[in-house]
Formats: structure tokens, sequence, C-alpha cells
């Protein structure tokens, strides 16, 4: 993360304006929250400062109970504030970013809900990172938006929050809300937010320039989430992979994917194993395991239900492709997650 040391002044670049009053960002940081995705987007806050002749950001950091927060690396950072003592209204926050993690808690306490819906209240603008995109979902914030979470955690939010559309995309910025799936998209949406905050696009190419000097081309337009929205993957093997990812409970034949795409069934075989290093039939089966694994975890649907919703005809032979795939039984692994989780 960018640093400046203590009476050092601030390097600019030639051109870019200052700012009169520096906006407020304040960093929510849960348990276990990830903190690559946490520095990426602080990085761009202090970078932003650096290019300019007066600080435009400061930022201040929440603990949910306590002063001090584990992240998933294992760190413990201590915080500016807590929840119980941080007060909306008399701090002049500018934007809230709750930063969530993999093993991140997907309850959200009383005490985040109701500051979330006084920033909303306030018209503050709202970010997620990870899946803290899921305490926006339960505070009624994406109600009738589209929001980007990690892959693990859709299925949780589609089944618990039908009136939310989950993105493929890695970042959504819908109205005052953003989302993002993971310390990449935190960058590039982060980038966006300054845009939009600072209506300067001279400080985020300048931004851009310090933070993404080593990415081979700038990023255009939305940031695919799954390998199938790879853009540089021929076209046909793209309309595959979307097929099978939207006839998970009720998959396709393998001759009915080959029609939908215009193409044979060995040219279809032919693009797996160039692209993906697979077959078609295998790669189905792989998205549908995942696909059931994330329902095993974040719901409390019974196995047969979620053989069912993976495209299993049997609770029996889910049961047996699961162990194959990820070497122990549907029950054992949501029984180790609980587990874990009570840890």
């Amino acid at each position: 993360m960018a640093t400046q040391q203590s009476g050092t002044p601030p390097s600019s670049s030639p051109g870019i304006p200052s700012i009169d009053t520096p906006l407020r960002v304040a960093f929510i940081l849960r348990e276990h929250f990830s903190m690559v995705a946490f520095t990426a987007a602080v990085d761009t806050l202090v970078t932003a400062n650096l290019v300019t002749p007066e600080p435009v950001f400061e930022h201040i950091t929440v603990g949910v109970t306590s002063g001090s927060v584990l992240s998933d690396l294992g760190i413990e950072v201590s915080t500016s504030t807590t929840l119980d003592h941080f007060r909306i209204h008399a701090q002049q926050v500018d934007m809230l970013v709750v930063c969530g993690g993999y093993r991140s808690p997907l309850e959200v306490t009383p005490r985040l809900l109701h500051a979330l819906k006084v920033a909303e209240q306030q018209g503050i603008r709202i970010a997620g990172l990870w899946n803290g995109g899921i305490a926006l979902a339960q505070a009624g914030l994406l109600n009738g938006r589209e929001c980007a979470l990690h892959p693990d955690n859709h299925a949780y939010v589609k089944e618990h929050f039908p009136a939310i559309s989950v993105s493929t995309n890695a970042y959504v910025i819908d109205g005052a809300y953003a989302t993002c799936a993971g310390p990449v998209s935190t960058l590039e949406m982060m980038l966006k937010l300054i845009g939009q905050m600072l209506h300067n696009a001279q400080i985020v190419r300048a931004v851009r320039e310090i933070l993404s000097c080593d990415q081979v081309a700038e990023q255009v337009g939305p940031m695919p989430l799954n390998v199938g929205d790879d853009p540089t993957l021929p076209a046909a093997l793209q309309t595959l992979l979307a097929l099978m990812r939207a006839n998970i409970e009720e998959p396709l034949s393998l001759t009915e994917l080959a029609e939908c795409a215009e193409i044979s069934r060995r040219q279809m075989e032919r693009l797996f194993q160039t692209h993906l290093d697979t077959t078609p039939s295998r790669h189905y089966l792989e998205l549908r395991l995942v696909h059931a694994r994330r329902l095993l975890l974040q719901t409390n649907k019974t196995i047969l239900d979620i053989a069912l919703a993976s495209g299993f005809v049997s609770s029996s032979h889910f049961s047996n492709c699961f162990r194959d795939y990820y070497g122990l039984a549907p029950t054992a692994a949501r029984h180790d997650h609980d587990r874990d989780s009570d840890d």
C-alpha cells in the first residue's frame, strides 16, 4: 500500500487541480476481511492524494464490535473506532465501504445493519468488497438492483434475496451502491468510484498509471467473472459455456449443446480440449458440482434438494460424484464447514 513519509509534500502531476475539501471514506472491517482487497481500496485513495497538490481523500477504519479486527491473513488490524462510537452524521462520511472476505460471516449484526440504513437515508455512497456486498443485501439496499459477489456467494444470495440480480461481472456500480467480487476487481471498482466522486478524469488516469503500470492493457468495460466471459475464447465456446451455466438444474445433452452452438459434437469436443484442456461432459459436471457445493455450504437445503437443483437424478448419484470430485461425502463437507464456522 502506498505510503507517504511524514513531512514530505505529496508529489503531483502537472495540470491536476487541487480539491477544496477532502472526501471522507470509512472502511468497516468484518472479521476475516480480505487484506488484499482492503489494501487495494485504500491504495487508490492514498495514491490519489500523492498525485494532487492537496489531499483529496481521508479514510478511517471501523470495527464492527471491537477496536481490532483479524484479517484473512491472520494479521490483526487496529481500527480508528467501532460502530458503537461511529456516528455517520457527525463524522461527515462521503462513502462507506464494507470489507468482507472468503471466511467473513454471512450474517450481519444489528449494529452494521443500522449503520448501513442510516447511510442510505443520508444519501451516502456505499460499497461492498468480496462478500461485504451481502451486508448491503441484508440491509435491503440492493433490492431491484444488480450486484457483484465472489462466485461462492452467488447461490446464497440467489436463494435468500431473489429481488437482487447477481451479475456475472467482477464489479458493479448501480446508482449509489458498488460491489465487487475480489481483490483485482476492487482496484477497478475504486478507480471508477474515484472518477465519479471527484469528477476528474486526470486524477483517475494518474492513479491508474501508478497502480496498474504492470498490467498488459487497461481494462475496458465490465470485468468478466467467469471463464466463459473471456473475450479471447472462440465465440462458439463462449456460447457453450454460457449455455452450461444457464442450464444447471436441467442439464442439456451434448447433442443439444452442439446444436444450440451450431457446431458438430466433434468440433465442440475439440474446442474444449484445445482451450480448456478438458471434455465438454467433464466441464459440465464440474460446473454442477461447484454449484452443488455452494448450495451445500450456504443454504439449509437437503442433500436431495441440492442434488435435484444441480441436475442429478438421485441423491446417491450426486453423493458418489461429489465424493469422487471433492474427496468426501456431501454430509461430511457440510459438517466440516459448520464446525470451522463455529471455531
